[in-house]
């Protein structure tokens, strides 16, 4: 059965803005439905284990897939997340890979209260490129874009585009 939205994954390094752009395509499509990865890993147990020494959780994928597969076979699903090549491609219409200049992300993840150690990492995924290459490694170049993700007027500029996207995509 042929979808009659499509699926997209916002992805990038964390602090691109990931969420405020999911959240503001949902106020644009309403239709669409956004799953926080993250956040929905945390609230469905769908993780091995809880990493302290990153803080953060070691999902289990297959525990993720399992969940999401009867979720996203109608399309509509918007997936947030600072990874994408867990999603099969099947699943996919679009990959949004988020960037943000290191000097900026910083900021932003210091304003979390990120630790020194996970600010350090995190920029560096984003100055090597870590997420696009995971998704360009994962996914047809056909279906993926990079967008700049600095500040407001990005932000609103990046969901205009998917929105006229998912208009096409129809």
């Amino acid at each position: 059965m042929p979808r009659s939205l499509p699926n997209i994954i916002i992805t990038g390094t964390p602090g691109t803005g990931k969420t405020s752009h999911a959240e503001l395509l949902k106020s644009h499509i309403p239709e669409l439905v956004h799953y926080n990865i993250g956040s929905l890993v945390k609230s469905e147990n769908l993780y091995e284990k809880y990493d302290e020494e990153w803080d953060s959780y070691i999902v289990d994928e297959d525990k993720l897939i399992d969940y999401l597969e009867p979720l996203v076979e109608n399309g509509g699903c918007i997936l947030d997340w600072h990874s994408c090549e867990v999603f099969p491609k099947r699943w996919i219409d679009l990959v949004a890979v988020l960037r943000t200049d290191h000097a900026i992300l910083w900021d932003r993840l210091e304003a979390r209260g990120y630790s020194l150690r996970k600010i350090e990492e995190n920029n560096e995924a984003e100055i090597m490129e870590v997420v696009l290459a995971e998704a360009r490694d994962s996914y047809d170049s056909e279906i993926i874009v990079e967008l700049q993700s600095e500040n407001d007027a990005d932000f609103a500029l990046n969901v205009d585009r998917i929105v006229e996207w998912i208009q096409n995509w129809k």
